[in-house]
């Protein structure tokens, strides 16, 4: 199924940029698409098609749901979502403004649901957005897909006998990113600040940047155990483990562009020599290619220099 998601996963990043409720330029993609059911902890989901992983919380209460994935799979997702569950989805939860997580938004608000973000999630979703890797423009969400309650800092839900932590992340993959923590059932769903077994993608225009994304990480590690389930943004659940290999492999990139920087090469040189190459058979497998994960990193720690 890794294999699978993988291919799937290239679907994101030009979907996003086609627009949040425009016509997409591959619909037959999405007729395709499976969405599978993963069961992370006692009442806690994992559900993976070809948008962001979507987390599930069920119990007697209600359903409690992260991220919407794209407006074109609700009808699959919410079918997907009854087979654990006949209570109504009452809250969703974006962990971040990427198309990706917040496309199905309208249609789970017209079944009911109340959706909750951090602030910048609502300013980005709710404005017309320039994304600089792929020179696009994206317009905003309709009003009614829009976050009605948003926070700060963070938001605590006592919701199907667990509690429910989420908590705000500065400037990693976006400015607005959410880290969403079930104490009881030790799982973490920690959107595309995680991408599992490949090089993730930092929205630089969002306000990500890699030392947010580092620091992000070590910040989730240290509520860790060896039990904990992590579920990515993108790619197979997760664990500690694993989590601490994708730590290594960002601090690796981050310190090895930052000399060449300190030494003053240029983008174009920097790329030349081809500095992840020794990780790129484990990383570089994805729809984020080497050398434009080694744009990224260089453009960030620029931005950081510079500011």
């Amino acid at each position: 199924m890794f294999t699978r998601q993988i291919r799937l996963v290239g679907i994101v990043l030009l979907a996003l940029f086609m627009g949040q409720t425009g016509a997409y330029s591959a619909p037959q993609d999405f007729a395709n698409v499976q969405i599978q059911t993963e069961k992370v902890a006692d009442n806690v989901f994992m559900l993976v098609g070809a948008g962001g992983n979507i987390g599930v919380s069920v119990g007697k209460d209600c359903v409690f749901m992260i991220d919407t994935s794209y407006a074109p799979l609700a009808d699959k997702i919410k079918a997907a979502i009854a087979t654990v569950s006949s209570k109504p989805i009452q809250y969703v939860v974006n962990t971040h403004w990427h198309q990706d997580h917040v496309g199905g938004n309208e249609y789970f608000v017209k079944a009911g649901a109340t959706v909750v973000a951090h602030e910048n999630v609502r300013k980005r979703v709710s404005t017309e957005q320039f994304v600089k890797l792929l020179n696009k423009t994206v317009p905003p969400l309709p009003e009614s897909a829009l976050p009605v309650i948003t926070f700060s800092r963070n938001l605590t839900f006592y919701l199907n006998g667990n509690e429910i932590f989420i908590f705000h992340i500065e400037r990693a993959h976006t400015d607005g990113d959410a880290i969403v923590h079930f104490k009881k059932s030790n799982v973490i769903h920690m959107g595309d600040i995680y991408f599992n077994g490949l090089y993730p993608y930092i929205d630089i225009s969002a306000g990500g940047s890699i030392n947010g994304m580092i620091a992000a990480v070590k910040r989730i590690l240290l509520l860790c155990d060896q039990n904990t389930k992590v579920i990515p943004g993108h790619g197979h659940l997760s664990n500690k483990a694993e989590l601490q290999e994708y730590l290594k492999m960002l601090v690796a990139v981050r310190d090895r562009i930052n000399s060449e920087i300190k030494a003053g090469q240029p983008l174009n040189a920097v790329i030349a020599t081809r500095p992840t190459r020794d990780l790129d058979p484990v990383w570089g497998k994805g729809f984020m290619k080497p050398e434009q994960f080694v744009t990224i990193v260089y453009e960030s720690l620029l931005n950081e220099k510079s500011h």
